[in-house]
């Protein structure tokens, strides 16, 4: 079999019940844009009205305006969240800054997700190995990391 060399991109796809709800959650942590709709269409809602029911709100995607980071794929499924995820985003606040410093960057991003329906888990301080971080729920409780 051939090569066929790196991989270039790479797509995280979140399973969800509200894929718009969580995609536009997203782009407000990460600095992400919704794509155009498709053409013919003003906005993803007035091409989701044309799609039937039961296609709906089935997927959404949201990217990073400078094409660096991954695209992000919002999935409909009809099962909820029953376990801890096997994997998870960490949102990168605090690169570069230890103790005091890092901490209040990681708290300040906390307090702006909040208002957006994220959820703090838990704060875990720094110790002799590892710096702090604060783990937190999206809109549909899908665990992800400030560090």
């Amino acid at each position: 079999m051939a090569s066929t060399g790196p991989v270039r991109q790479v797509q995280v796809t979140f399973d969800c019940a509200s894929p718009q709800r969580v995609a536009r959650f997203w782009c407000e942590v990460l600095g992400y844009v919704v794509p155009p709709p498709p053409e013919g269409f003003d906005t993803w809602d007035a091409y989701e009205l044309t799609r039937p029911p039961e296609k709906r709100d089935a997927g959404f995607v949201c990217q990073d305006p400078n094409g660096v980071g991954p695209r992000m794929y919002f999935q409909r499924v009809p099962e909820g969240k029953v376990v801890k995820n096997r994997v998870h985003l960490c949102v990168r606040v605090g690169t570069g800054l230890v103790g005091a410093e890092r901490l209040a960057a990681l708290e300040a991003e906390r307090d702006r997700l909040i208002p957006l329906g994220a959820a703090c888990e838990r704060v875990l301080l720094a110790d002799e190995e590892n710096e702090s971080c604060i783990v937190m729920t999206d809109v549909e409780g899908n665990e992800f990391c400030l560090d």
